[in-house]
């Protein structure tokens, strides 16, 4: 008896290696995908302006970046004793105008300087809800927690969508033409839109993505959403707020993630790799006992070798810790 659906989901006809470089932007379910290759050693850039839910916001950070644009004073305004940037998420804000400008500025340098040899770009969308401020109907990625009657809402239409990303596309292959870009729409459901409103946003982006795919052929979805929407399809499967997808679901996704961007070697290192993490997070209860500086002594050696044998990999940290 089958107790899930199950999804073809088709493997990268050429898969990312530990040679690639990748840049992800996007939702905060990005950041469930960057952490998880990050932890694995990839060499990853992730949400440079901070996370991003919709595709306006999305698109125009990656255009700063090919453009490299550099924020001025002017750029920013003041609220809550912070200066901020509507482009940015809150992590940039700081009291210190000079402070939150060079932030900004190192970021959008680094994330242009990376995207220039990215060979993937992984984007994850979120919402088709947008927030624009009434003075002037300018588009803000973060609301900052200004007053609700700072902002209009508005719910992006599919045409205006894929115009959007279209237009970003052709940008982002000109800047790099060995870019390849995978799009995914996050299973976390925004419920403080209203679950029909949640279930609107979220078609629209499907319908957008998949047009898009369908018309480039250097663009791949990966079904994030569909495995916890449909195939989990279990609020066990999701935190206390029923919005976001726990532990178990993060890392069922990443696991058919594996199957679809990987293959052997890369599979095989992934193991080995993630065996020394763990063993370096782990916590011992004697830290004085022979047992333990044995423990150490085996992974010592087990890290130094990999990191010999893939001397492009960083393992400074890991070794740090046994060598202690």
């Amino acid at each position: 008896m089958n107790f899930f659906s199950n999804i073809d989901i088709k493997a990268l006809p050429s898969p990312i290696s530990y040679q690639h470089k990748i840049m992800l932007v996007g939702s905060c379910f990005t950041e469930h995908i960057g952490n998880n290759l990050s932890d694995l050693k990839f060499n990853i850039i992730q949400n440079p302006n901070g996370i991003l839910f919709e595709p306006i916001s999305v698109c125009r950070s990656l255009v700063s970046y090919i453009q490299n644009k550099q924020y001025k004073a002017a750029d920013l305004f003041q609220l809550n004793e912070l200066w901020q940037s509507w482009d940015h998420h809150s992590r940039f804000s700081n009291p210190d105008i000079e402070l939150a400008l060079n932030s900004i500025n190192q970021s959008q340098q680094t994330a242009h300087e990376f995207l220039k040899e990215a060979d993937w770009l992984i984007i994850t969308l979120g919402s088709s809800f947008v927030y624009k401020l009434k003075e002037d109907h300018r588009f803000v990625a973060n609301c900052h927690k200004a007053p609700a009657q700072t902002f209009d809402k508005y719910l992006i239409p599919i045409d205006e969508q894929i115009a959007t990303i279209d237009n970003a596309m052709h940008q982002l292959f000109h800047f790099n033409p060995q870019l390849k870009i995978i799009f995914t729409i996050s299973p976390v459901r925004h419920l403080r839109d209203g679950v029909v409103e949640n279930n609107r946003s979220k078609a629209r982006l499907i319908e957008t993505v998949h047009h898009l795919v369908n018309k480039f052929d250097r663009l791949f979805y990966f079904p994030a959403y569909e495995l916890v929407i449909d195939v989990l399809r279990d609020y066990r499967f999701y935190d206390i707020d029923l919005a976001h997808p726990n532990y178990a679901a993060t890392q069922f996704v990443m696991e058919k993630f594996s199957e679809f961007a990987f293959r052997e070697p890369t599979l095989e290192l992934m193991k080995e790799i993630k065996q020394i993490v763990t063993a370096k997070n782990h916590k011992p209860f004697h830290a004085g006992s022979n047992q333990h500086q044995q423990f150490l002594k085996q992974h010592y050696e087990k890290t130094k070798a990999v990191a010999e044998a893939y001397p492009g990999l960083d393992f400074s940290t890991e070794l740090a810790y046994f060598r202690s």
